[in-house]
């Protein structure tokens, strides 16, 4: 994780995510990651929870909006990062995303913000490589051990 001067006096803003995977015929995995909005990194389907709904449903919820993607989503968190998220007003706040698993069963042809991002499957070692939060990186590798260099 990394460290913000003042992080200890800052109220952090608690998010909800999905990290969606999917197993290859090879027996590896593969992660789909989608651009954000504003900056274009890589990341994961992340949003804000949902009134009535469990954390982990509203980070499923996100995985549809954000990427197109529905599946089995875990009812436990594999952790969580934290990350600035940088607001209209040009301030920014710091955010704890807990992060549940999801297993791709379906994806989309259309979906809400389509037209917003982009997303691409990778091998694990590489989405891990691409995301900027290193606390989601080492997600990313813990939780899908079994790479292939081929996958993706």
């Amino acid at each position: 994780m990394t460290s913000v001067p003042g992080d200890s006096e800052r109220a952090t803003q608690r998010q909800v995510g999905a990290l969606p995977f999917r197993k290859n015929p090879d027996g590896g995995f593969a992660v789909l990651l989608v651009t954000s909005r504003e900056s274009r990194r890589w990341v994961i389907p992340k949003g804000w929870p949902m009134k009535g709904r469990k954390p982990y449903e509203a980070a499923a919820r996100e995985a549809y909006e954000e990427a197109g993607v529905i599946g089995h989503i875990g009812k436990r968190p594999l952790g969580f990062f934290l990350y600035e998220k940088r607001l209209k007003s040009r301030d920014s706040v710091l955010c704890q995303v807990k992060v549940f698993p999801l297993e791709v069963r379906k994806q989309l042809k259309r979906w809400p913000e389509q037209s917003e991002r982009e997303q691409r499957w990778f091998a694990p070692s590489e989405a891990a490589d691409l995301v900027a939060e290193p606390g989601l990186a080492a997600i990313i590798r813990a939780a899908l051990k079994r790479d292939d260099p081929h996958v993706a």
